[in-house]
């Protein structure tokens, strides 16, 4: 890369290291709630002012009751016999994230599909910021394409990059530059 340089990680920086474990507490009790369904309560682990930030489809949300309301509650009616199950999980500091999939049964409508009763995966990766205890960042990537294709809808219209691992259409190649 000619030039200057973008900074890195500046958000993680000035990490303190030593909140590594209580922020390991948080999470844990957060994803053991929300694999009780509870909404009510769930700001045991999540500011009122927390910040959601989801891909497209999911949206951002701004604030507990938001994220209640315009997550939580649709999430659940569109998905019942929900577990999610982490497959990593990473701390550092006020630090944690990670990946997995939540299984569950769609049986209420979602992205306009009518309930379908068929099992799905949903697959996420969470960033998660703790502050006093309390989540007060999320930025999260959920796999709806994917949960689409479950449901026989195709978001790519067969232009998804799988069709060049299947080997249906040759991948276009970069030109070659030299540094």
């Amino acid at each position: 890369m000619k030039g200057s340089r973008p900074i890195q990680a500046a958000l993680s920086r000035d990490t303190d290291m030593s909140k590594t474990e209580a922020t390991q507490k948080v999470i844990e009790s957060m994803v053991d709630g929300l694999n009780d369904h509870r909404i009510a309560d769930i700001g045991e682990f999540f500011s009122q002012t927390f910040s959601w930030m989801g891909n497209q489809g999911c949206g951002t949300k701004q604030g507990l009751k938001e994220f209640q309301k315009n997550w939580q509650q649709p999430f659940q009616a569109a998905f019942s016999d929900k577990i999610c199950v982490d497959e990593a999980r990473l701390y550092m500091g006020e630090w944690a994230a990670a990946f997995g999939r939540q299984e569950a049964t769609h049986s209420g409508t979602f992205m306009g599909i009518k309930a379908t009763g068929a099992k799905v995966e949903i697959r996420y990766m969470d960033f998660w910021k703790v502050m006093d205890g309390k989540i007060c960042d999320n930025w999260v990537m959920v796999d709806f394409p994917h949960v689409l294709a479950q449901l026989g809808v195709d978001v790519f219209n067969g232009e998804g990059w799988e069709a060049f691992d299947l080997g249906e259409k040759q991948a276009p190649q970069a030109k070659q530059t030299r540094n």
